[in-house]
């Protein structure tokens, strides 16, 4: 605790130093409770031998916790006024490799074995404080690209992670509930204050843990066919899956509901009631 404290002192002093203020236009809400921080720390579930990722390194604040338990950090950061200030606070830490670029043109993985010469299998999970205007983005980038990435622990808009974690049936499941399930598990570990931050949001926020699929739980004929079918499902949301078949699979409606009828599915329900295993059923199922 005393290390934290040390930590978050320095912190301030750098930045009053250096007169860092947060930019709307990024996006930034910096963490700034320390209880908090550790619990997003210990939920990455980090060991001595792993590496973090930190998206987002702000002010350092989360930096240096997560220094504290990995063998190093690849701490990226989009703002490059932010630099100073993270170079001094870091100075003499050998395990924290600080990047200033776009995450997503960063080839992540490769910038890990350049930074910690790293040959062979690198193993490394995401602790991030992600700007809530481009959160979908990262996430879809990190499941698409970090693909050695064991999981990603998350701050994220709580409406997002409401989104992410939603059952069929409820007005939060839709298009993202299905096309982030599809690649890895999400799980909601806890809501978070927006007093936490600085400055404080206009929104509440929540932390999420989100795992790739070792093996994924669903096979499909055709990964692209299932895909397009539940973005066209959820444009015409309003639609029963009998309408939304028949079109999108360019049959008529009777030849739409006797194979939706032999699949188990009823006609009349709309796509939110629909789970990913019986969307793959209605992909693979008019496509024979």
């Amino acid at each position: 605790m005393h290390k934290n404290t040390a930590h978050l002192a320095r912190i301030k002093s750098v930045t009053q130093k250096y007169k860092l203020h947060p930019k709307k236009r990024l996006g930034q809400h910096f963490l700034t409770d320390p209880n908090i921080l550790v619990k997003i720390v210990e939920a990455c579930e980090l060991d001595s031998d792993q590496y973090a990722v930190e998206i987002g390194a702000g002010w350092g604040a989360m930096t240096g916790f997560l220094a504290q338990i990995a063998r190093g950090v690849l701490a990226v950061e989009l703002d490059t006024d932010l630099a100073p200030g993270l170079r001094e606070t870091f100075a003499g830490h050998e395990n924290i490799k600080l990047v200033f670029a776009d995450v997503l043109v960063l080839d992540i993985e490769q910038e890990l074995r350049q930074r910690f010469a790293v040959e062979g299998k690198i193993r490394y999970k995401v602790c991030a404080n992600l700007p809530y205007y481009i959160t979908t983005p990262i996430l879809f980038h990190l499941l698409e690209k970090a693909t050695a990435m064991e999981s990603a622990v998350l701050m994220v808009q709580k409406e997002v992670a409401e989104r992410l974690v939603a059952l069929p049936g409820g007005k939060d499941y839709g298009v993202l509930t299905i096309m982030v399930a599809w690649d890895a598990e999400v799980e909601m570990l806890g809501k978070v204050s927006r007093n936490c931050f600085y400055p404080r949001p206009g929104v509440e926020s929540a932390v999420i843990r989100v795992t790739p699929w070792q093996e994924r739980p669903w096979v499909v004929d055709s990964e692209v066919t299932f895909k397009q079918l539940v973005r066209t499902a959820f444009q015409k949301r309003r639609k029963t899956m009998r309408n939304i078949a028949a079109g999108f699979f360019r049959v008529d409606k009777v030849e739409a509901e006797r194979k939706l009828l032999a699949l188990g599915i009823e006609p009349e329900r709309r796509p939110e009631t629909l789970s990913i295993d019986e969307f793959g059923k209605i992909a693979d199922g008019f496509s024979e």
